[in-house]
């Protein structure tokens, strides 16, 4: 067996759910380590970040559908607020 490296993202590592998605297919694995790290880290933080379960399994299944898709930050997230120096996102009223 040979041994799939999954690269992490500057902040977060990728957790055990959005692993296994990866490793399920070896062009969407391709596509994630093809990602810079910044971008890896978006899609790591857009997945755990949410409160419910479900939310986070659909999340994980949209981050390989839409790197398939050539996606390669999640769309309308304000991105991750874990990075050092990054600033909390407020929205205007």
């Amino acid at each position: 067996m040979i041994a799939q490296v999954i690269t992490t993202g500057v902040v977060h590592k990728v957790p055990a759910d959005l692993r296994q998605a990866l490793l399920a297919d070896e062009s969407t694995l391709k596509r994630w380590n093809d990602l810079t790290p910044l971008a890896r880290n978006e899609w790591i933080c857009w997945c755990i970040t949410v409160k419910q379960q479900k939310t986070r399994d659909e999340h994980v299944t949209r981050t390989t559908k839409q790197l398939m898709a050539g996606k390669r930050r999640p769309c309308c997230w304000v991105g991750c607020l874990h990075r050092p120096g990054k600033k909390p996102y407020l929205p205007s009223n």
